[in-house]
C-alpha cells in the first residue's frame, strides 16, 4: 500500500500531465465560434490574412504554383512569406524555419541576412521601421517558436503590424509605442528582436 506521501506525488503529477495535455490540445482546436479555420479575417494590399483557430493548429503545407515554399497553412509564417512573396515580389533562399530563425543573431545591425536576403536591423536599431517591413519576436515559454509580422503603418511614435495566427482570440492587428533614444529608434515590445526588410 502506498504511503500518504506517495500518494499525493501521484496526483500531484497525475494533474499536471493532464494540464500539460489540456494545454497541446487547446493549442490546436478552434475555440472562437465566430471564425472557421481557413476564413479571411484581414487583409493588406491584397493579401489576405486567414484565421488559424488554436496556434498549434496545421492545414498542410503551401506551396507557390512555382514550388516555393511559403509554409505552413495559416501560421503567422505562411502569411509574412505569402505577403513577400505576392506583394513584393520576394523569395527568401532558405524558404525554412520557425519565425524567430528569420532573426540571425550573428547579422549586425543593418547588414545584409543572406538566409532571407533582406537587411536585418536590431531592436533598437539606427534605422526607423517602415511598412512592409517583417517583424520578428523571439520565442517564449509558451511560444518557442516565437512570432511574426507585417509592420502596416508607421507613425512618428508608433508602429502598427498586422499578423496571422495570434490564437483563437486575438486581433490581426496591433498597435506598439515607437521611441527615438539616444539616436536609436525601438519597439517597446520586449519579444520583438529587430525587423527585416527588402
Amino acid at each position: 500500500m502506498l504511503s500518504k506521501f506517495k500518494k499525493r506525488i501521484v496526483q500531484i503529477l497525475g494533474v499536471l500531465i493532464l494540464l500539460v495535455l489540456c494545454f497541446f490540445v487547446f493549442k490546436k482546436i478552434n475555440l472562437n465560434p465566430n471564425y472557421e479555420v481557413g476564413q479571411e479575417i484581414d487583409s493588406l494590399n491584397g493579401v489576405s490574412v486567414y484565421y488559424n483557430g488554436g496556434v498549434g493548429n496545421v492545414d498542410g503545407r503551401e506551396l507557390t504554383k512555382d514550388g516555393y515554399n511559403l509554409g505552413l497553412k495559416y501560421q503567422c509564417v505562411e502569411f509574412v512569406k505569402r505577403y513577400y512573396y505576392d506583394a513584393l515580389k520576394h523569395k527568401m533562399p532558405d524558404s525554412y524555419g520557425h519565425a524567430k530563425d528569420f532573426f540571425n543573431p550573428l547579422v549586425k545591425d543593418g547588414e545584409l541576412n543572406t538566409q532571407r536576403n533582406l537587411n536585418q536591423f536590431i531592436n533598437p536599431s539606427s534605422a526607423k521601421p517602415r511598412v512592409n517591413d517583417l517583424l520578428v519576436y523571439s520565442g517564449t515559454l509558451l511560444n518557442k517558436y516565437g512570432h511574426v509580422a507585417i509592420i502596416s503603418n508607421v507613425t512618428a511614435n508608433g508602429i502598427e503590424i498586422i499578423q496571422q495566427n495570434p490564437g483563437p482570440f486575438g486581433d490581426s492587428r496591433e498597435n506598439y509605442i515607437l521611441v527615438n533614444e539616444d539616436g536609436k529608434w525601438r519597439i517597446t515590445n520586449d519579444w520583438i528582436i529587430g525587423w527585416l526588410r527588402k
